[in-house]
């Protein structure tokens, strides 16, 4: 890989993970410092800090491979730091999911207008309910991340990061298939919780459509604050929703194209779409939740007005 790419997928790579840490970062301290003042925190605050912070180390992991790829491709990383590695990173990418479907329920329970007995009795106990959610979609992460940590041959994990050093016999190919298929297969689990934000996406829809029908019916000519709500949550969720798509399409990319192509610039790039998902839909998130907002502008405020004093 010549220097100059090189250069330009550090670049890119900087952008997207400080874009990504500094909306995340500001996401976690507004809802902390709201939650020390008051000395109580709100469900979706909760779901938001917690979203938060797991994306925090969710970047920190594909950072840190990322820069492995560029500035050290013929590094060997030890079959203990690889298993390691590949746990936290199954093990944050699952809590990240899964805490955005909370969100996802969340909305959707707060927001939607149905009249079943099973979603008001939801609706009423979401609020106490959402500390434990969170600490189950914890443990069920960590139990779906521990096969990932299963000994194997070094010889493999050689492999994949002495390419020119080694020579890729049948049974290199063979443990890197294994590997990769177990990697694959248990990254698939992500798709339920994916499913459950589809769902709850496609019941705001219904309900939207239910009570701007309800409003045609009244002659009510402008929009009122539940369509509004209704609008603002399909926002988020499908932000969610298409952000996780390209993020989850270039990991099946990238650990393919490790085994067959075995090619460090499009696993590179992969990874820098990748880090999209994490870093873009924090903003979407800010701009979408009334008091990240403003608290938001007033710093985009703050530092408009130093910047002015300086050149003044």
């Amino acid at each position: 890989m010549s220097e100059e790419v090189n250069n330009t997928l550090i670049i890119i790579a900087a952008v997207e993970f400080s874009v990504g840490i500094l909306g995340n970062a500001f996401i976690g301290l507004v809802n902390c410092m709201d939650w020390m003042k008051n000395r109580k925190i709100a469900s979706v605050d909760l779901i938001l800090t917690s979203l938060a912070i797991s994306r925090i180390f969710l970047l920190c992991l594909i950072m840190y491979d990322s820069v492995l790829l560029m500035l050290y491709p013929g590094v060997f990383i030890s079959s203990q730091e690889f298993r390691i590695f590949d746990f936290f990173w199954t093990l944050t990418n699952h809590v990240s999911v899964w805490f955005a479907t909370c969100l996802s329920i969340f909305y959707f329970l707060k927001i939607a207008n149905f009249f079943h007995p099973l979603f008001l009795w939801m609706k009423w106990r979401i609020d106490k309910m959402i500390p434990r959610i969170l600490l189950v979609c914890l443990v069920l992460s960590v139990v779906i991340s521990l096969p990932i940590t299963e000994d194997r041959n070094d010889d493999f994990r050689l492999c994949f990061r002495a390419k020119g050093k080694t020579n890729l016999t049948l049974r290199c190919r063979v443990d890197k298939a294994q590997y990769v298929s177990i990697k694959v297969c248990l990254n698939l689990l992500t798709l339920f919780p994916f499913s459950v934000s589809l769902i709850s996406f496609l019941l705001l829809i219904l309900s939207l459509w239910r009570h701007t029908r309800q409003m045609q019916l009244s002659a009510t000519g402008f929009r009122d604050a539940s369509i509004e709500a209704h609008l603002g949550a399909m926002k988020a969720v499908i932000s969610f929703l298409l952000l996780f798509l390209v993020y989850y399409l270039s990991f099946i990319v990238a650990t393919s194209t490790e085994l067959i192509i075995e090619s460090d610039l499009a696993v590179m790039v992969c990874e820098f779409i990748a880090l999209i998902y994490p870093s873009s839909h924090s903003l979407i998130l800010i701009l979408g939740n009334i008091k990240l907002r403003q608290a938001f502008l007033r710093v985009l405020y703050k530092v408009t007005y130093i910047l002015k004093r300086r050149n003044v």
